[in-house]
């Protein structure tokens, strides 16, 4: 019998995303709560090297790990296509394992499952090989959300429009961004700090710009002037808010 066959003849759990917030443990949702606590499975992002998933710490405020089937899945940074492929498989399936049992996995993910996410990839393989399972998504507060909250700082108002971009290395599409919208929220910024930091100064938007890393959580740090980052690394999860 197939993998699609056994599918669709035995009873099969559902994967749920949970978008756990973006640090803070209290800003998660009621439903992601009551997910947690009734799902058998929880899955999470693991580092490869050791060291502890940040939305696995989140999660740990109301989930006891001994009283769980706990499944840590490794999802590599890479753009090694191969590498990619094997990976995602063998998470997938790690995954499968539970469901094709009848049980159901909670997928746990800082911010929001469908935005910028791991789950994103993680549910499009799954329903690709395994079509019959059902999959679910709990919205979360995202990081973005997070950050305006605690810069005090309003993204947009009335027509004003909003920019959401992962920075990258394509100089012209970041200058591109500040130069349509009247904010630019930039995710995952430390990798390239120096070359927003000289499109800022270009475009006279140096003193329109805050960073913050980790935000909501214990280990939130704010920069209101970003000069100080330049030659830096403040780490991963580290965001720019430029608004104008």
């Amino acid at each position: 019998m197939n993998e699609q066959a056994k599918a669709t003849t035995s009873p099969v759990g559902r994967l749920y995303g949970l978008g756990v917030g973006p640090g803070d443990p209290e800003l998660i949702t009621v439903k992601a709560f009551r997910v947690m606590k009734e799902t058998p499975v929880i899955a999470y992002p693991k580092k490869r090297m050791g060291g502890k998933s940040y939305a696995l710490t989140i999660a740990e405020t109301y989930v006891n790990p001994v009283e769980k089937e706990m499944l840590g899945l490794i999802f590599p940074m890479t753009r090694d296509r191969d590498v990619l492929e094997r990976e995602w498989d063998q998470a997938v399936d790690a995954v499968w394992e539970h469901l094709s049992q009848g049980k159901d996995v909670a997928f746990v993910t800082e911010g929001d499952p469908l935005l910028y996410s791991t789950f994103i990839h993680l549910s499009r393989r799954l329903k690709e090989r395994y079509p019959a399972v059902e999959v679910s998504s709990v919205p979360g507060i995202s990081s973005i959300n997070g950050a305006a909250s605690r810069l005090d700082l309003p993204l947009a108002d009335g027509d004003e429009q909003v920019a959401i971009v992962p920075a990258t290395e394509e100089r012209e599409r970041m200058a591109k961004a500040l130069r349509d919208h009247d904010a630019v929220v930039f995710l995952k910024v430390a990798k390239v700090m120096d070359l927003i930091l000289d499109l800022l100064e270009e475009l006279d938007l140096i003193d329109k710009a805050m960073v913050a890393t980790k935000v909501t959580s214990d280990e939130e740090v704010v920069w209101k002037n970003v000069t100080e980052l330049r030659g830096q690394n403040p780490g991963y999860l580290t965001l720019m808010v430029v608004r104008k």
